[in-house]
């Protein structure tokens, strides 16, 4: 799951103005993975996107990541 989270916070950072201020942690319980991103809070509406499309994609990019090693993975957003 480390790619996962390196994946992440490449995008993020990528994305923000306060690149300094990204965080991602990941917690694992069985199968399942919570990604934990923290970004800026000004930042927020960067990395969520316009209607929720940014933070969908990242999503997306995990889910695919997920599948190479048959688990879930869930990414949470924070300020």
């Amino acid at each position: 799951m480390a790619r996962s989270t390196a994946l992440i916070e490449y995008i993020a950072k990528s994305v923000v103005d306060h690149p300094e201020e990204v965080d991602v942690t990941s917690r694992k319980h069985g199968r399942h993975t919570v990604v934990t991103l923290m970004v800026d809070q000004e930042d927020m509406g960067r990395v969520i996107g316009k209607h929720g499309r940014m933070a969908n994609a990242m999503r997306a990019v995990l889910r695919v990541a997920a599948m190479n090693d048959n688990a879930h993975i869930t990414l949470e957003i924070g300020e």
